[in-house]
């Protein structure tokens, strides 16, 4: 085993490979806000790339809900219980720096006759039949802990929570899949480092099945090979006759009606961290403000997909999710400075990718509280820039206010 940094745990690890980084890597942010479970992008890219014979419970995409259910079927909560029950009562956070042991490592402690490169499992195929059973149906105070729900809703109110978490492969830094693989046929792109499949290589022995933490490894039954989210490249490489050469977000970013999502290019440095880069919007959000966290960083991947969290569930429960950075994160999103609150009308305003962005200040609106802290909006206006330094748009913070006219008050 390698020794290689991971900045998500703020610690050297084992990899059983050395450090090689791409000279850029595709990364996106998602807002949970934002999420309304709707499933259109989980239908873009099934109509895409997912539609034929051996891909029918192939999802690359999926919208599920937390914190009942998973694709393939609590995926996230048998890989924590796995880690558990080889580092018992470690797996915690020291401030900044995870002090449990990630998949790699606890790999190499759980060495016995079955032992694997990187620890994980198998899903069943029940468990990838269902991608959504059960998720909307709640508790109540009389559920089972643990267990889904068996007879039914609480009815007339439930107390709980819940959130939409979409996902597709993080493309990740240290990738399980690529590090599990036999036959070497996974790998990282260096233009981009976009994790592919090399099919010609393939064999179909699903040992990046077992290792991937997040489950978006893929086995086809009907060709015998593993699939997965290839972040739509021919798009990313700016092969869209629309888009004139310049690169283009994926399908599933492009049809997002929430505006939850927000996709890009950030430079890599030879050690592996973030070419500084500070007004690219993904740099901001994750490396200025700190406002989009990766999803369970302690698996060790130092995954590139990155999230809000959302701001009305159980702190607890989103450390768990996202690391020790969840406070100031929902802290800072629920009163936006005036630069935050101008880069989030950057979401979904086009399916350019977008370089860098720059505003221009506009008259304040107003001023207020929000949770006891002062606020004060100004009607900014926010321009994005594509890789040539082309102004792809520009939109104003405060949206625009339309009064019908007298004559066709009652016209749609």
């Amino acid at each position: 085993m390698s020794q290689v940094h991971n900045w998500q745990i703020n610690r050297k690890m084992e990899y059983p490979y050395s450090e090689h980084h791409p000279k850029r890597q595709f990364a996106f942010v998602f807002n949970l806000n934002r999420c309304i479970g709707c499933q259109t992008c989980t239908m873009a890219c099934k109509s895409t790339w997912t539609f034929s014979k051996g891909q029918e419970y192939m999802w690359w995409n999926n919208v599920e809900t937390k914190p009942y259910g998973g694709y393939p079927q609590f995926w996230d909560v048998k890989l924590l219980n796995l880690l558990d029950g080889v580092n018992p009562g470690k797996q915690r956070w020291n401030g900044e720096t995870f002090e449990g042991m990630t998949v790699f490592e606890a790999a190499q402690k759980n060495i016995g006759e079955d032992s694997q490169r990187v620890l994980g499992y198998l899903p069943t195929d029940e468990e990838w039949r269902f991608p959504n059973i059960y998720e909307d149906t709640a508790f109540g105070g009389e559920g089972k802990k643990g267990r889904f729900h068996e007879e039914g809703v609480n009815l007339p109110e439930h107390k709980t929570w819940f959130f939409y978490l979409a996902r597709i492969c993080n493309h990740c830094t240290y990738p399980a899949c690529l590090a599990a693989c036999p036959r070497q046929a996974i790998y990282k792109r260096p233009e981009d480092g976009v994790v592919l499949v090399d099919q010609s290589r393939c064999r179909g022995y699903r040992k990046c099945v077992e290792a991937c933490p997040y489950k978006k490894a893929m086995y086809r039954p009907t060709t015998r090979v593993t699939e997965k989210c290839i972040a739509c490249y021919p798009r990313l490489e700016g092969k869209d006759p629309e888009t004139k050469g310049q690169p283009m977000e994926t399908r599933c970013m492009a049809a997002c009606i929430g505006q939850i999502r927000l996709q890009g290019l950030v430079g890599i440095n030879e050690d592996g961290g973030w070419t500084e880069d500070r007004y690219n919007p993904l740099y901001y959000l994750i490396k200025v403000a700190k406002v989009a966290l990766p999803l369970y960083p302690q698996f060790g991947t130092e995954p590139n997909g990155y999230y809000i969290p959302p701001r009305w569930v159980p702190r607890s429960f989103l450390k768990q999710m996202f690391g020790p950075g969840v406070d100031h994160a929902i802290d800072t999103y629920m009163v936006p400075d005036r630069e935050l609150l101008a880069v989030q009308q950057l979401f979904r305003k086009s399916n350019r990718i977008i370089f860098k962005y720059k505003i221009e200040e506009g008259p304040k609106v107003f001023e207020t509280e929000i949770h006891g802290k002062p606020f004060t909006l100004y009607n900014d206006t926010v321009i994005a820039y594509n890789q040539a330094g082309e102004e792809i748009f520009r939109t104003q913070v405060e949206e625009p206010f339309y009064v019908r006219p007298d004559k066709h008050q009652n016209t749609i």
